[in-house]
């Protein structure tokens, strides 16, 4: 018999009072106060430093395409067929020598800032403020941290990537990750995203204490080197602005501290591949000063 001469109830396998498309609240009750969220947004962690974590790890970071900007066919197979296949085993005996009871130090950091913050934003703050913790790689999810301040009723939710200088690498996947995940749900709550704070006085100030308290400790040395994380150069030249934002926090924070322009200087790190990336290399930096 052909399918639609079946009753329509021998069709339908739930009810429709059931069926949702968008993740609902079915247990919500009206007139619950409404609270504040802030999803606090890190890189993100392995969850342990063995080989197999650290190739799931890797696999989710690298195979964003807001990370590694080329063709997807061509870096599937550098991915899975050269990276994946080489540096778990490589780096994770790395991860093994600073890994602490509870996670990756980036993990545990980060769950003590987002306590503290949340400790704080409630001191000034009147009404309930909830901080999540998600990781744009890993766990905590950015799914995770969002279903969390939903169940604690936040209908408003600040965005705060820890990345203080915005990149189409980090900031912008935070965001494309965050709304790709309100698009599933019913009830989008407001939202409002910190882009970067590159400049902001309090983050120059906290940048200016850490470097006054060091040299308390240890003594000021001739040159203040301030090394970014890189990204390839084809990203400036494609309009990213991350490194115009590296300089400019480099110069307040020396102008903060009364450093001359040539007490100072701005490198960026960690290169991964052969294309040229932001210059100058912090270790052919640190080579030439040896």
């Amino acid at each position: 018999m052909p399918f639609g001469h079946f009753p329509l109830a021998n069709r339908v396998t739930a009810p429709l009072s059931q069926y949702s498309y968008y993740v609902s609240e079915p247990d919500y009750a009206h007139g619950s106060p409404e609270a504040t969220g802030v999803l606090l947004i890190n890189l993100g962690t392995p969850d342990a430093p063995t080989p197999r974590a650290l190739r799931r790890y890797l696999a989710q970071f690298l195979g964003d395409p807001r990370v590694i900007e080329l063709p997807r066919w061509l870096w599937r197979l550098i991915l899975h067929g050269i990276v994946l296949r080489t540096r778990p085993r490589r780096v994770a005996q790395s991860y093994a020598g600073i890994w602490e009871e509870g996670g990756s130090p980036l993990l545990n950091i980060s769950r003590r800032q987002a306590a503290q913050l949340e400790a704080r934003i409630n001191e000034r703050t009147p009404g309930p403020v909830h901080v999540a913790l998600g990781m744009s790689y890993g766990r905590p999810s950015i799914p995770d941290a969002l279903a969390e301040l939903r169940d604690k009723g936040a209908r408003r939710i600040v965005l705060l990537p820890m990345y203080p200088q915005y990149s189409g690498s980090t900031s912008a996947s935070v965001f494309e990750a965050t709304t790709q995940e309100l698009n599933r749900w019913r009830w989008i709550p407001e939202l409002r995203w910190i882009q970067h704070y590159a400049d902001d006085p309090g983050y120059i100030d906290a940048l200016a204490r850490s470097v006054e308290d060091y040299r308390g400790e240890n003594g000021g040395g001739d040159l203040l080197l301030m090394s970014f994380h890189g990204v390839p150069r084809r990203y400036l030249l494609n309009g990213d602005p991350y490194h115009c934002l590296c300089q400019k926090t480099g110069r307040l924070l020396a102008e903060r501290l009364g450093l001359g322009a040539d007490e100072y200087r701005v490198t960026f790190q960690s290169r991964f591949g052969r294309e040229p990336w932001l210059q100058p290399y912090t270790d052919e930096t640190v080579q030439s000063l040896g």
